[in-house]
């Protein structure tokens, strides 16, 4: 690699302030934009996600002298999506012949308070032609196979229960019966073991789209039922986690079909360290905490409740795969004595989390394509190669290009994540991608 504009990059990213995000300080996605671009915090301000990459929703910027009095959304300088089209080399051969001139994954750091909408992300064919028929709507024709990290305790739903236990939920919870029909439900009760996987998926179809696409005011109905009977029925028994979870969504989106159906899916709690993948077509609504999230470079969203925005009912249930199912959890496996690498089946991105505790060492190797670091907590210095160490420190991101070895060194003890192409496609062990 030659020039020194062709070495690490510190970056000055964007921030979103969607409605369901933490307010003010009580966000780490508002300390860390703060530190990053050097900007107050709004304490009366929801600030939900931190992008570090290049996608045009969220840009990245090149940090440089001009910068040090704070970020200007004005004149914020060169993106690296612009930067990379003028150095494409930074990328490494592999991914530039696979990717173009352009960050294959996307990389964030979420701070959630209230739901997410219960959404699924399209695979490429069906994201070109959404992208082509609402482009105002779908920004790209990307796929958005997606990973989140815990920093907290973290609450999702995601995919479909098993068979068996959405027999239980039809048992016990009269208010779906009533949406969906007994003729439906009794289809689906009927189901067993033996039968062919692809007859259990389209029973399945047929129901959740009836309950999604049920009138509202038979929804408000419905969901008011359920609230007064759980509400009566704790006096006397203690409620699943479940039934207790629909009370928080209700709560938060009072008559939203959301609500009930979130009896269809899997909750997922995870402790910090603990991660969640998501391919194509999969149903999920982040419900509370804060993540690391990484993605192939898309914003791509078809929803369909529990949210202010627009949704898109036939679409998402016409696309989703009706896997059925508890989604695998990633722990992480060690590469080195401080760090834990998560690598989901998607040959875009993969996420590395270095701790480091104060006074301690550890090396990135360099590897054949680029990555992207975040400190989220802690200081510390960065070496590359044999230039001179340079301060890191929390909300602190920097652009690496393939082929650079760093070393980071703790000074206080340090949390760092890095997101990076799949090792696995990097190494030429064949395409990981799930579709």
């Amino acid at each position: 690699m030659e020039g020194e504009s062709l070495t690490v990059q510190r970056l000055l990213c964007s921030v979103k302030n969607y409605d369901w995000g933490r307010r003010g300080k009580e966000s780490h996605v508002a300390e860390l934009f703060a530190l990053n671009s050097r900007c107050e915090v709004d304490m009366d301000k929801p600030y939900a996600e931190i992008w570090m990459g290049t996608h045009d929703s969220g840009p990245s910027f090149l940090y440089n002298s001009s910068c040090s009095n704070g970020f200007s959304e004005e004149s914020p300088g060169v993106t690296l999506k612009s930067w990379i089209g003028k150095n494409p080399s930074v990328l490494g051969e592999k991914v530039m012949e696979k990717w173009g001139c352009d960050l294959p994954f996307l990389f964030k750091v979420l701070s959630i308070a209230k739901v997410l909408s219960i959404q699924a992300h399209p695979d490429k064919d069906l994201a070109r032609v959404l992208h082509k028929e609402h482009p105002s709507v779908y920004k790209d024709e990307n796929h958005k196979p997606e990973m989140a990290l815990a920093i907290t305790k973290f609450e999702a739903l995601c995919g479909f229960i098993s068979i068996e236990e959405l027999k239980d939920v039809l048992r016990n919870v009269p208010e779906i019966v009533e949406l969906v029909g007994t003729k439906d439900a009794n289809k689906y009760l009927s189901l067993h073991a033996q039968d062919p996987e692809e007859e259990a998926k389209s029973v399945l179809r047929l129901l959740f789209t009836h309950l999604m696409s049920a009138g509202e005011d038979s929804v408000a109905n419905a969901v008011s039922k359920l609230r007064s009977r759980l509400q009566q029925e704790i006096q006397s028994r203690k409620l699943s986690d479940k039934e207790n979870l629909v009370l928080r969504l209700e709560k938060e989106y009072p008559g939203d079909i959301g609500v009930i159906s979130a009896f269809f899916f899997n909750h997922v709690v995870l402790n910090p360290g603990e991660a969640l993948y998501l391919g194509a077509n999969e149903p999920h609504a982040y419900i509370s905490g804060e993540c690391i999230e990484c993605m192939a470079t898309s914003d791509n969203v078809v929803r369909a409740g529990l949210t202010p925005k627009s949704r898109d009912v036939p679409t998402l249930c016409s696309m989703l795969t009706y896997k059925q199912g508890f989604p695998d959890i990633l722990k992480g496996v060690p590469v080195g004595t401080y760090t834990k690498r998560y690598r989901p089946p998607f040959d875009e991105f993969e996420v590395d989390h270095c701790s480091l505790p104060k006074g301690s060492s550890t090396a990135f190797p360099e590897v054949s394509g680029p990555s992207i670091f975040v400190v989220t907590s802690g200081a510390g210095t960065l070496r590359k190669a044999s230039a001179k160490d340079e301060p890191v420190t929390e909300g602190d991101v920097l652009f690496v290009p393939a082929n650079i070895e760093v070393t980071l060194t703790s000074s206080t003890g340090i949390q760092m994540y890095r997101a990076g192409v799949n090792g696995m496609f990097l190494e030429g062990l064949g395409e990981t991608m799930l579709n």
